[in-house]
């Protein structure tokens, strides 16, 4: 299995640009702030980690938290006076160019243009990670999709490090996942409803092998019942599935040919890809709203989100024709194997393997 991305080390980021990841800590930060200097009221918990996600329609700039409408009720105030408060605070962050309230209480963040060094930087480092659940041929329907709901779930929680995160309670007969060192037990918490895989479908595993089977299970949320299309089994650019472990095997072929060419990924600004950056900056974004929600089917979207922004870029890359290797050609490449491997421990995640080559 394809090790997960584990950053580049020693990139100095720009002075004054923020990395979206860095969003979530900014928020808590200009909490506590508010809490200390007495202008929230009541009394409020500051939470250790809070949702930033990307802005919806209605919303304003790129990203936005919904934090306001956790703490009100304990802060004795409306949501937008509460989102007031923050927005004050956050718009004085370096490299937030502006902060707004927009409905009734969302903190919205509009960014400066994304550094690549930045972005690759930002990306989640290696992380502990729980086996995957073996697949058994003619399994029970709804046992089956427990047990994958809950692996991928527990997996996923192991890439926050915020101590007493609350612990998926398994379904009977399977352990309990236990906390990665330094963290504490937290309570159970149940997902449902979990809807079972439907009877018409049959043996799914028999039928279309265990990884196609953890994709078409973990694509949608736990509530509706997944629905297992030929196009798993298909090598074509029609099916989300094959286009996401395509995406990775070329990014690895990019590297495969750039080697070939004699010169190697180096980090710099790539200001030809916004809509790649764009989405490797959500990628720790999409695991802490996974992770709140219970819901591995953000992070299953993403992957074609990612997979799809990468096979766009994969034809400027490398040199072409007589062209010889540049410190652009070597920027591009950090992006694509960061691109890669970031697919690749989403994929591990999910429980499902990377092959280099398809």
């Amino acid at each position: 299995m394809a090790k997960p991305f584990v950053g580049w080390g020693g990139v100095s980021p720009r002075v004054g640009l923020v990395n979206p990841a860095d969003l979530p800590r900014a928020v808590v930060r200009a909490l506590r702030c508010a809490v200390e200097g007495g202008e929230l009221g009541g009394d409020v918990a500051v939470p250790g980690r809070v949702v930033v996600e990307r802005t919806r329609p209605g919303g304003v700039g790129e990203y936005a938290s919904p934090v306001a409408f956790q703490i009100a009720k304990a802060a004795g105030m409306r949501p937008a006076d509460v989102a007031r408060v923050l927005a004050r605070r956050l718009a004085a962050v370096p490299g937030i160019e502006r902060v707004e309230v927009t409905g009734a209480g969302f903190v919205n963040f509009v960014l400066p243009p994304l550094s690549a060094p930045l972005v690759i930087r930002g990306l989640p480092g290696s992380h502990p990670r729980l086996p995957t659940e073996p697949l058994a041929v003619a399994d029970d329907a709804r046992g089956l999709r427990e047990r994958l709901l809950y692996g991928a779930v527990a997996r996923i929680l192991q890439t926050q490090p915020t101590p007493g995160r609350e612990q998926t309670q398994p379904p009977p007969g399977r352990e309990q996942p236990q906390p990665p060192p330094g963290h504490e037990q937290a309570p159970p918490l149940r997902i449902a409803p979990i809807a079972p895989i439907a009877r018409r479908d049959g043996d799914v595993v028999a039928r279309f092998g265990a990884d196609a089977v953890r994709w078409a299970v973990l694509s949608v949320p736990a509530r509706e019942t997944p629905e297992f299309s030929p196009l798993l089994l298909v090598q074509s650019e029609d099916s989300e599935f094959f286009r996401v472990r395509y995406a990775f095997a070329r990014s690895r072929a990019l590297l495969r040919g750039a080697a070939d060419l004699g010169f190697a990924p180096a980090p710099a600004d790539v200001p030809d890809a916004p809509h790649l950056l764009r989405v490797l900056a959500d990628h720790p974004l999409v695991l802490e709203a996974a992770a709140h929600h219970r819901a591995p089917e953000r992070l299953t979207r993403h992957l074609v989100e990612l997979a799809d922004a990468a096979l766009d870029f994969q034809y400027r890359v490398l040199p072409r024709g007589d062209e010889k290797p540049s410190a652009a050609h070597r920027a591009r490449l950090a992006l694509a194997e960061a691109a890669g491997s970031v697919l690749a421990g989403g994929l591990a995640l999910l429980g499902m393997d990377a092959p280099e080559r398809l």
